[in-house]
């Protein structure tokens, strides 16, 4: 079936989707630019996965993904903080800048830091917007954007590793592995 190959991704765009805000009449145009950027980051990730015809790397970027919106959005159920603006409860940590620096890393830790540079810069440029629009405090930003990393430097591996050093840390006995591919 040809179709089923494209069941993951619409998976994605529609929880992206979801995680995105409505737009309302009174949103500044940072905000939106923020909001766009994102989406866009994540998306860029996913589509990197594509033009690199790296199978691992999507299925990686779909756990980082999923990890990283499953954590962002219990800690947000959980905690309870209220907006600066005072529109909700759900300030802590900012899903938006969690979903922005999960693609960021997502690229950094599989391609590469040279390829991350510009998604980290549009990022940061979230996690402002978010401030800005008095949507989070510094916070709620940082808090997001260590979520954001923290999923993707831990279920994703790099895409050219030669080596690969792993630690054992049994009860009984402590080991170091060390792994060079020629």
């Amino acid at each position: 079936m040809q179709h089923k190959k494209y069941v993951p991704a619409l998976l994605l765009a529609s929880s992206l989707v979801i995680a995105a805000p409505s737009y309302a009449e009174n949103t500044s145009s940072i905000e939106r630019a923020g909001d766009i950027v994102a989406l866009t980051i994540p998306a860029l990730a996913y589509g990197s996965t594509y033009y690199m015809n790296d199978r691992e790397g999507r299925q990686q970027f779909y756990q980082s993904f999923a990890a990283n919106l499953a954590v962002t959005y219990a800690v947000k159920s959980t905690v309870n903080k209220d907006r600066p603006d005072g529109s909700d409860n759900d300030s802590f940590p900012s899903g938006h800048t969690s979903l922005a620096f999960q693609g960021a890393s997502f690229i950094h830790k599989r391609y590469g830091l040279e390829y991350s540079i510009p998604a980290y810069v549009g990022a940061t440029f979230v996690g402002y917007s978010r401030v800005k629009a008095d949507k989070h405090d510094m916070a709620d930003v940082l808090a997001g954007a260590a979520l954001g990393v923290a999923s993707s430097m831990y279920l994703t591996k790099s895409y050219n590793d030669q080596l690969i050093i792993t630690t054992n840390l049994a009860p009984d006995s402590y080991g170091l592995s060390v792994h060079y591919q020629f």
